[in-house]
């Protein structure tokens, strides 16, 4: 019996449960170009170069076990049905995605296709996300139990068929796009392992207290994020990996081998983002259309219909005046990778400050992130614009986060070059300097640099007035409520929403 082994957001051999399946018999493992996905307003090219890095490398492990990798261009029911008809296989094998929406329309495709051919089609749960959830009471534990199972071996030997055409790795160009580089990461398991040893054992130490400010963030963080994205690793994976390391720390602590305390909070802190990644991601699955509606209906016409595109092209090229907001910006599209801290700050200060919807902006900030991951990204993306109706409203000021987090204005002088000879105390706020100031420093503001978009104060009191309006409306509260018995974090029974 000939098994196809479909691969999406599962680029591994290790633990990987259809491909284990699958080795006791003839074998094709196929990735898919699809043009709906790579055309998709979502997509951008760093996606794609990262995808490629991963899929070569991981073309070598399969070859290495004697399997193949075979990739084909076109729609996914279309691949199917003209690989079906060159070598007819008896059953698809593949992991659960939970991705963006052409995505889940495709899934459905598939198994229609798949059941009137009479080809089984099984979907396996990677990741902690549970498909046809009924009630949020208890997930935690389901996820806790799904990430303490024995990982799935990896096959020591697979049994691929020859003779397939394969398309290769395939390049932006050939879709019409620029091509465009992930960022500075490696690609492929090795360099994922590698990656996650060097968080857990050296550069991670200091990560509770360094991952919020961007001058220290892109060492003290894990940078796992692609990993996770494209499961390159799977979650599982790198669970069980910390919780050997905590135990270590833990050990360590007890036995006053001089492991510091930071590795402590450290732990506490990476434990708690590994849960949230599955608690976000679990949102999109029990509701696709959280890609382009509001998480509370009862949001809607808050910011659909006044959007202005002159603070959109301000805030996309980073040149709002505000100069935390940026430099992050700029630092994001060059490195395709920022802190989550300035994620939020950058999608707060689009929605409350520049009062623009989030359904563009979202779609901008997920081509810059190489580590683009729906069902995340969505759901963050409301809880900063203050759609979810139940979430508190968080307002990040640019100010505030850059005398936080850049005191001394480098990381602002790094990534602004316009600012590079202002001093630290205008750095933050150089439309207050007076013309002399302006003059003696080479920044005139509205000419080497420009005025604020809005006034940070004036802009905040707006936005508030017009969400707490919205979540004053009649109904308002009982939608509340039915969106945190949906999608509400919780480790007991549900209790009431706060409106």
């Amino acid at each position: 019996m000939t098994t196809l082994v479909w691969l999406k957001r599962d680029l591994r051999v290790t633990d990987h449960r259809p491909l284990l399946e699958a080795s006791t018999g003839p074998l094709i493992c196929l990735y898919i170009y699809e043009p709906s996905l790579i055309q998709a307003p979502d997509f951008d090219p760093c996606h794609l170069a990262y995808v490629n890095g991963c899929l070569d490398a991981l073309s070598r492990e399969l070859e290495a076990r004697g399997g193949q990798l075979l990739t084909r261009v076109g729609e996914a029911v279309d691949v199917l049905g003209r690989l079906h008809h060159e070598h007819p296989f008896e059953r698809i094998l593949s992991h659960q995605e939970t991705g963006n929406y052409v995505t889940f329309m495709r899934d459905r495709q598939v198994r229609r296709w798949a059941r009137q051919r009479g080809v089984e089609f099984r979907e396996f749960v990677q990741d902690g996300v549970v498909r046809g959830l009924k009630s949020r009471d208890g997930w935690a534990a389901q996820w806790d139990a799904q990430m303490r199972q024995a990982p799935t071996p990896t096959p020591a030997r697979l049994h691929a068929v020859a003779g397939l055409g394969s398309a290769g790795i395939v390049s932006a160009g050939a879709f019409g796009l620029v091509p465009h580089d992930a960022g500075e990461m490696g690609f492929g398991h090795q360099a994922a392992v590698d990656t996650l040893e060097a968080f857990l054992t050296h550069r991670g130490e200091r990560y509770q207290s360094e991952m919020s400010s961007p001058l220290t963030a892109e060492t003290a963080c894990s940078r796992m994020s692609p990993v996770i994205a494209y499961g390159v690793l799977s979650r599982r994976t790198i669970f069980q990996r910390f919780e050997e390391r905590r135990a270590e720390v833990r050990a360590g602590r007890k036995a006053k081998t001089g492991i510091s305390a930071d590795w402590s909070r450290a732990m506490a802190s990476f434990n708690k983002r590994l849960h949230w990644n599955g608690h976000f991601i679990q949102r999109l699955e029990l509701q696709p259309e959280l890609e382009f509606t509001n998480m509370s209906r009862a949001m809607d016409g808050l910011r659909e219909d006044d959007f202005n595109e002159e603070y959109f092209d301000a805030w996309c090229e980073g040149r709002t005046g505000y100069p935390m907001v940026d430099a992050c910006m700029r630092y994001l599209r060059t490195h395709r990778w920022i802190n989550f801290r300035m994620r939020a700050m950058l999608t707060s200060f689009a929605s409350y400050h520049l009062w623009l919807d989030w359904r563009r902006t979202s779609v901008f900030l997920a081509r810059q992130f190489t580590d683009y991951e729906p069902g995340i990204h969505y759901s963050q993306v409301q809880m900063q614009s203050g759609t979810t109706g139940i979430n508190s409203v968080r307002i990040y000021s640019p100010i505030k986060q850059a005398t936080d987090h850049d005191p001394e204005g480098v990381f602002i002088r790094r990534w602004v070059p316009e600012l590079a000879s202002v001093p630290a105390e205008h750095v933050v706020e150089p439309h207050k300097m007076t013309t002399s100031e302006q003059d003696r420093y080479g920044c005139v503001i509205g000419e080497d640099y420009p005025a604020p978009l809005v006034d940070h104060k004036e802009a905040v009191k707006q936005a508030k007035s017009r969400v707490y309006a919205f979540r004053r409306k009649d109904g308002a509260r009982s939608e509340a409520q039915q969106v945190y018995e949906r999608h509400g974090s919780r480790k007991r029974p549900r209790r009431r929403a706060k409106a």
